[in-house]
């Protein structure tokens, strides 16, 4: 078999094949087998029959069909891999030579993943949420301790929100009853949010003896209903006096004020940063995404669509929800479910071409023993041994494919330790701080349904 390639537009090659007669026939003569198992013959047992038997019988011409239906697409999967085309769509094959005698020539147009380059990578600057611990939150968290020994006392002036109010409430729908909406003597905290979207607004401004009547949706519904509120008293929720006894009494290990105060700020601090690493992958992917300013090509992002939709799909069945059912209880049609994650796709495909770009200019490679690592990697992830998926692998052609993932990953490390990092008001946040030894701040750069992984295979 010989193969070459020409370069089109829009991203497209044609790969031109030329099989030889001789080896051809090899094809057609695996296809007189196939039919052999079709076809019964008085004195022959089922797939028996002799080709010089069969030729004579059916002819030529169908064991010629089905080799070309058979081999086509596997020389020019050769060709492929030989010639490093990287498809990202089925290509378009035409035989233009062979189909009833001779030599077989084809040709295929494919349409390639294009190669970009990207700038200003190397001065990425990433808005995470701050690490640093203020007074404000400090004091917030210890209201949010101090508050589980609140009490309440009544208040002679309008409901702020924060506050609480002892309501009898009544919601009306049809002259019938909202179940779970109608009740007396009930507490409830104004903020929360729990009747309907603009109840809490309602009852903000109202004093003690205050009627309220109004028509809101409430939560979890889709049709309105009458609202009737009586507000018999507002509360003010009172915190006890924060005091090294306070502490003692309630805050387990520590008997201090001051013990107390520095190890929250510690956890405090901790639980920002590891809010921080774990935004970081993500605004990281947002910023080398922007750094993409083609138009991404259909076939990855519907590849990528496609394969988030059906994982989506299989984790419901993994929690043994129904998807339709699901689909019909939140009130979506597939279309716009699909459509939905479109934004989600695009993105990936761009951040896909960006980190291949920047493995392009910066001249990343992969070694065999980083090969060999990523395979011992995924047979531990999968209980499996590295040379079977090694062996996978390269029975897929998937190598390069894996070696390219690599090189992604690589290039995104390299975006991980160079990147400039800053909080809402544009402070610096410390990049080793953030990062940390283990590299667990963000995630992988995501992988298109293009790409050849560990679970195709």
């Amino acid at each position: 078999m010989k193969s070459s390639v020409e370069v089109l537009e829009d991203n497209k090659v044609k790969v031109y094949v030329e099989v030889e007669e001789t080896e051809f026939d090899k094809d057609i003569d695996k296809a007189f087998k196939v039919l052999a198992k079709e076809v019964n013959l008085p004195g022959f047992r089922a797939g028996k029959v002799p080709r010089k038997v069969l030729e004579a019988r059916v002819g030529l011409g169908p064991a010629r069909e089905q080799a070309l239906r058979d081999a086509v697409p596997e020389y020019l999967s050769r060709a492929v891999s030989e010639n490093d085309v990287d498809l990202i769509a089925t290509p378009e094959v035409e035989i233009t030579d062979g189909e009833t005698s001779g030599p077989v020539e084809f040709e295929a147009t494919c349409q390639i993943r294009p190669v970009i380059t990207v700038s200003g990578y190397d001065a990425l600057r990433v808005e995470l949420p701050g690490v640093e611990v203020d007074d404000s939150d400090l004091a917030e968290a210890q209201d949010a301790e101090l508050a589980r020994d609140a009490s309440l006392s009544d208040v002679d002036r309008p409901a702020a929100s924060g506050d609480f109010v002892v309501i009898d409430m009544r919601a009306m729908r049809d002259d019938e009853e909202v179940l779970g909406l109608n009740t007396e003597d009930w507490s409830y905290e104004i903020g929360q949010g729990w009747v309907a979207d603009d109840f809490d607004d309602k009852l903000v401004g109202a004093t003690a003896g205050d009627v309220l009547e109004f028509v809101a949706v409430p939560k979890g519904t889709e049709d309105e209903a009458n609202f009737s509120v009586t507000v018999q008293s507002v509360q003010s929720r009172e915190l006890p006096e924060l005091t090294d006894e306070w502490v003692d009494e309630n805050v387990g290990e520590f008997d201090t004020v001051e013990a107390w105060t520095a190890d929250l700020r510690q956890t405090l601090s901790e639980r920002k940063l590891s809010t921080a690493r774990q935004q970081a992958g993500t605004s990281l992917n947002d910023a080398v995404a922007k750094l993409v300013e083609i138009e991404v090509p259909e076939p990855m992002v519907a590849a990528d669509l496609n394969q988030r939709v059906q994982g989506t799909i299989q984790q419901f069945q993994a929690q043994g929800i129904d998807f339709e059912q699901w689909m019909q209880a939140t009130g979506q049609d597939p279309e716009g479910f699909v459509e939905g994650m479109r934004g989600q796709s695009e993105q990936a495909v761009k951040v896909d071409l960006a980190l291949r770009a920047i493995a392009v200019a910066e001249n990343i490679g992969v070694t065999d023993d980083e090969l060999e690592r990523e395979y011992a990697r995924m047979a531990m992830q999968h209980g499996q041994k590295a040379k079977d998926i090694r062996k996978a692998y390269e029975q897929n052609d998937a190598v390069s494919e894996l070696i390219g993932q690599i090189s992604k990953s690589k290039a995104f490390d390299l975006l991980v330790h160079g990147a400039t990092y800053v909080d809402d008001t544009g402070a610096e946040i410390d990049r080793d701080e953030l990062i940390g030894h283990d590299r667990d701040l963000a995630d992988e750069p995501e992988a298109t349904d293009t790409e050849a992984t560990e679970d195709d295979d």
